[in-house]
């Protein structure tokens, strides 16, 4: 079965409403903002514990050290303090989980710095770095077809290709700017039909309609995309064939 992510711990309200709680129940992996961009002890310690018991691979999420903008907005580091603000983030969740008798399983990088590693060999070169320092058996999310899996694979990391059913794809297959309009897929049953398009046939259909061939082994549902708790238990019906 195709992993389902889910990134977490980035909003205080979705942890308050326990929406992520909920959420935990319909996806195989999540991806824990580390005190970069989001996150904060209380929220990382808890959804651990969570994970933990349902048995839910934990993975940092690091980003931009930028809370203003949720980590969304470009920054420009050189590589040097990029490769230590992502060490320190990752450390930091690695701790909490340790106390708590886990193991972080993977690192999957949030936002623009995502965005960025994406298309740029050096700063999907600092997040390798970064990761190497802290434990090289982690496997590296990133997105399928991109030029960070490349670097990180030469780097000699584990790697697993990402999509996205809650996103909407660019025809040279980034994903769509979400100040754009129809960046989200926020109807439940499309989100999952797209899912299933990427797994089933290993494809999805860009926002001009340009098909796109795609190799994903894991698919993200977005906990802050509006009717996510839906989007999931569609998706994980969808995968799960029922």
């Amino acid at each position: 079965m195709i992993d389902i992510n889910s990134d977490m711990g980035e909003l205080t309200h979705l942890f308050e409403d326990r929406t992520y709680h909920r959420l935990i129940d319909h996806v195989t992996s999540i991806n824990l903002a580390c005190g970069g961009h989001a996150g904060n002890t209380i929220m990382m310690t808890e959804l651990s514990k969570l994970a933990k018991m349902k048995i839910v691979r934990i993975g940092a999420h690091p980003g931009y050290p930028d809370p203003d903008n949720l980590g969304r907005e470009v920054m420009n580091m050189d590589p040097g303090e990029l490769t230590k603000t992502t060490l320190e983030q990752i450390r930091r969740l690695g701790e909490i989980v340790s106390a708590e008798n886990g193991e972080l399983s993977h690192v999957k990088p949030h936002g623009a710095l995502y965005n960025q590693a994406a298309k740029d060999r050096a700063i999907s070169r600092s997040i390798g770095e970064a990761v190497l320092k802290f434990n090289p058996n982690l496997v590296m999310i990133g997105l399928a077809g991109s030029v960070m899996l490349h670097v990180w694979q030469k780097m000699g990391l584990q790697v697993m290709g990402e999509a996205f059913a809650d996103r909407t794809y660019e025809s040279d297959g980034s994903l769509r700017n979400r100040q754009l309009d129809l960046a989200l897929i926020t109807n439940p049953e499309k989100a999952a039909l797209q899912a299933q398009m990427i797994t089933d046939e290993g494809r999805v259909i860009s926002f001009d309609g340009t098909e796109i061939n795609i190799n994903a082994q894991t698919i993200c549902v977005h906990s802050d995309t509006p009717n996510a708790l839906e989007i999931a238990i569609k998706v994980n019906k969808r995968m799960n064939k029922e």
